[in-house]
């Protein structure tokens, strides 16, 4: 039928109070959730699964409560992790496609949707799924496909962080989930860098994560150490997002009194002597950060240097 012009327009819901049609929005969403309910069934047949998690991923934003439904229908989420667990032998030695790595990319894409959904969030993490992305984690290849691996793997893990939660950080730092950061910020391109330093951004935000890094030298030295490698690394080859995280983790532990006073002689230089005023010309909060943070540090350094030569005195030195 033509569509008629507004004047000749014509009421088509049915006379006598009548059920009306869905309007077009609705009947809009009804499709879609059918869709997504038909996809989510292939997800459990092996024959259909590739395309279903293609199309999923891809469709994840457009359809609502996709998570509830992922984790509430039978056999999904075993579905899920079986594409995970098939590619552990392509891990070491190193042996992963690039077809395969899109693949479980697809299905990782599928739980960071769970991990992300408020309702199954807390259920997702109680089923310690998270350790099932680990091995992932735990990989050095620089090729494509295992960099695409670690950057999905650490977006699952980013969305679990991204809600305040002392139970998700809890987790986590049980789970030595620090390390694993530490190493792909290490060695990973520069937006997995990104994630995973945001990652312990907030896990340090929590007073348990601070805490935890600051219990001992050696934890608080292995991430002082790749802070300071990245800094270097970033005078070369500027990153303002980068960056802006390495300064929030260098500035939340500042708000520790140990850690404070060991920033004062492992904090790098190029924070201090202006090397990234050019990078940060156009991020203010950035730049107020680091203003914080050198404040932080030199009134941390003159404390310090007070106690000390107050103890010195009362002990007749």
């Amino acid at each position: 039928m033509a569509n008629l012009p507004p004047s000749l327009s014509v009421n088509l819901n049915p006379p006598f109070g009548g059920p009306s049609p869905p309007s077009p929005s609705s009947a809009g969403k009804e499709r879609r959730m059918a869709s997504a309910e038909q996809l989510v069934l292939d997800l459990c047949d092996p024959d259909l699964r590739e395309n279903a998690l293609l199309d999923l991923s891809k469709k994840r934003e457009i359809f609502q409560d996709l998570a509830p439904l992922l984790w509430n229908s039978y056999g999904t989420i075993a579905a899920l992790l079986q594409e995970i667990v098939s590619i552990y032998p392509a891990l070491s030695p190193p042996a992963l496609s690039p077809p395969a790595s899109n693949r479980v990319c697809n299905a990782l894409a599928l739980l960071q949707c769970v991990a992300s959904h408020p309702d199954t969030r807390i259920l997702f993490l109680n089923a310690h799924i998270p350790l099932y992305l680990y091995p992932f984690l735990n990989t050095t290849s620089k090729s494509k496909q295992f960099e695409y691996l670690r950057l999905t793997s650490l977006g699952v893990i980013g969305a679990l962080v991204k809600v305040d939660d002392t139970e998700v950080i809890s987790f986590l730092l049980q789970t030595e989930i620090i390390p694993l950061c530490l190493r792909t910020m290490e060695m990973g391109s520069e937006l997995s860098k990104t994630v995973a330093t945001f990652i312990v951004q907030k896990i340090l935000l929590d007073d348990v994560g601070l805490r935890y890094i600051c219990a001992t030298a050696e934890r608080f030295f292995a991430l002082g150490s790749v802070l300071g490698n990245m800094v270097v690394t970033l005078a070369e080859q500027p990153s303002t997002r980068l960056l802006k995280h390495i300064i929030r983790c260098y500035l939340r532990l500042s708000d520790n009194p140990r850690a404070c006073e060991a920033l004062q002689t492992c904090l790098p230089e190029m924070l201090k002597d202006g090397t990234f005023n050019n990078c940060l010309r156009d991020d203010p909060a950035t730049r107020r950060w680091l203003q914080q943070l050198l404040h932080n540090v030199t009134t941390g350094g003159m404390v310090a240097g007070l106690q000390a030569g107050v103890l010195d005195h009362m002990m007749g030195n």
